[in-house]
């Protein structure tokens, strides 16, 4: 009687490569990615100091390089237009902050306590409308608050040491010197990065980079153009309603539009407050209607328009970006997340072809040279 032949052994390759083996395999690989990642964001959060700014003074140095290069088409050598550029900007944007200053600096307190009593008559409210809702409820949904905005994973952002005067002031001069070096020297710099790479590697560099400077450019200009628009609409409604604070609360408005989604309706909220304290519950709803409005006008017409080019992304990713930014960078991180999150998506879709699909993909490129060239033998064959 012959024996059975005893069931083969798999292989380890056999183990590798089946359907577990290959299910497994990319597991382990996409948990080395997160692993990396998260090694590489504890890093950047912990070098924050030199991290922001010089991302601030990327995301700038993007907004106002144009100028630089209009300026050196027109004969003007690379430093002399930037010094220009940076003078000129310094001078305007501390005219602006002076002018402000000195408009509201004796309306802040006013602005702060009235928004503290704004809130102790909506919890009033509250607590005595058709939805029944507990005073302790309240009390506790505000302590919260205070905890969440005072804990130390909240402080751990980017302005934690904002109170301490030399990383500040650091910080800003790192700002400056990184920017005078990006708006005179960008081009060799990213050109220097890029050494390295030749033929199609070199190209994607080459397409990275232009599609990152203008997204981040397009957008801060464009935020800035509907921050101003912003606050001029919420401004006038206020004025108009007889609001007071009008002008402080409207330079609220302008630089929380900065922090997309949230931070208009932040700065309206504020403004309803206000408005709740000083003229009552029906001003109050008028100003939360003149919030609306301007935040529909804008949200229809002129993200739209201004910012077609710079952000298309969906309002899901940019809320998801924001509550990255802002537990890796607090307020910073807010700000800086939504532009990030752009560039990023924008070099997603250029990896391996232009915006204008000009470009086919190496693949493509490989199996229309491979049919060319068969075609070319079938040809001489025949």
């Amino acid at each position: 009687m012959e024996a059975e032949n005893p069931t083969p052994r798999p292989s380890i390759r056999d183990v590798f490569t089946d359907r577990l083996g290959w299910l497994g395999m990319r597991s382990a690989q996409i948990l080395l990615v997160i692993i990396l990642a998260a090694i590489l964001v504890y890093g950047l959060t912990q070098l924050k100091l030199v991290v922001i700014p010089v991302l601030v003074a990327l995301i700038l140095a993007a907004a106002v390089g144009p100028v630089v290069n209009f300026m050196r088409r027109r004969g003007l050598p690379a430093i002399l237009a930037t010094w220009i550029t940076l003078l000129a900007g310094l001078a305007v944007f501390g005219g602006i902050v002076t002018l402000i200053v000195f408009a509201v600096r004796n309306q802040w307190e006013t602005l702060a306590s009235s928004a503290a009593e704004g809130l102790e008559q909506l919890q009033e409210l509250l607590s005595s409308g058709p939805i029944p809702i507990d005073q302790q409820q309240l009390n506790d949904a505000r302590e919260a608050a205070i905890d969440f905005f005072t804990s130390s994973s909240f402080g751990t952002g980017a302005l934690a040491g904002v109170s301490v005067a030399g990383e500040l002031v650091t910080g800003a001069l790192l700002t400056f010197v990184v920017l005078f070096f990006f708006l005179k020297d960008g081009g060799d710099i990213w050109a220097f990065f890029l050494r390295p790479f030749r033929g199609e590697r070199l190209e994607r560099g080459r397409r990275i980079g232009i599609v990152s400077l203008k997204v981040l450019g397009g957008y801060v200009r464009g935020t800035a153009l509907i921050a101003f628009v912003d606050a001029a609409g919420i401004g006038i409604g206020l004025v108009l309603l007889g609001v007071p604070l009008a002008l402080p609360l409207a330079v609220v408005v302008f630089i929380t539009a900065f922090i997309p989604i949230v931070g208009a309706t932040l700065a309206g909220v504020l403004a309803a407050l206000v408005a709740l304290v000083a003229n009552g519950p029906g001003t109050a709803l008028a100003v939360l209607g003149v919030v609306v409005l301007v935040n529909q006008l804008e949200g229809n017409l002129l993200q739209p328009v201004i910012m077609a080019r710079s952000l298309k992304l969906h309002a899901l990713v940019i809320l998801v970006a924001l509550t990255a930014g802002t537990i890796l960078g607090g307020i910073i991180g807010a700000v800086l997340s939504v532009p990030l999150a752009a560039v990023a998506w924008a070099i997603i879709k250029v990896w391996n072809k232009p915006e204008d699909g000009s470009f086919d993909p190496p693949r493509r490129v490989a199996r229309s040279r491979a049919h060319a060239v068969g075609a070319a033998q079938a040809g001489s064959e025949s």
